[in-house]
């Protein structure tokens, strides 16, 4: 991988924790409050995703519009089996543990007693994916 990719990245992500950081997002208690639709809901998260959404929008509508880029597909389908039992896997563990993991890594680097528990367990089931489904970026 070439040096200007990888310095992108890092910024990228290093922008991405910024934004879980100040929005709150790395707080375990907020996404479990958002979760919690029948007691004390709390709809942080709603709001963060939904400036997600819209700055992925812009960003896709000015890249398709200047740079002509499109995102393809490699199946018919992109939704199937594999992926909606992967989605509820990642949704459970996500309510359970309170982390999705780009707040986990954040938490990590807190040394956060749970980031230190959820992590590991985490990478376990990432390679176990990929051991037994196949489960790779490319």
């Amino acid at each position: 991988m070439r040096a200007g990719k990888l310095v992108l990245l890092f910024l990228a992500g290093g922008l991405f924790g910024m934004g879980l950081t100040v929005s709150g997002m790395t707080d375990p208690a907020r996404v479990i409050g958002f979760l919690d639709i029948f007691g004390a809901w709390d709809p942080a998260l709603l709001f963060v995703m939904a400036g997600a959404v819209g700055i992925y929008g812009m960003g896709m509508l000015i890249l398709r519009r200047f740079a002509g880029v499109k995102l393809s597909s490699a199946a018919a389908s992109p939704i199937d089996r594999q992926l909606v039992i992967g989605a509820t896997i990642f949704g459970v563990g996500w309510g359970l543990g309170g982390f999705c993991p780009g707040p986990a890594l954040a938490n990590l680097g807190a040394l956060q007693i749970e980031a230190l528990l959820f992590v590991p367990t985490m990478a376990i089931g990432m390679l176990l994916a990929q051991r037994f489904f196949g489960a790779d970026r490319e």
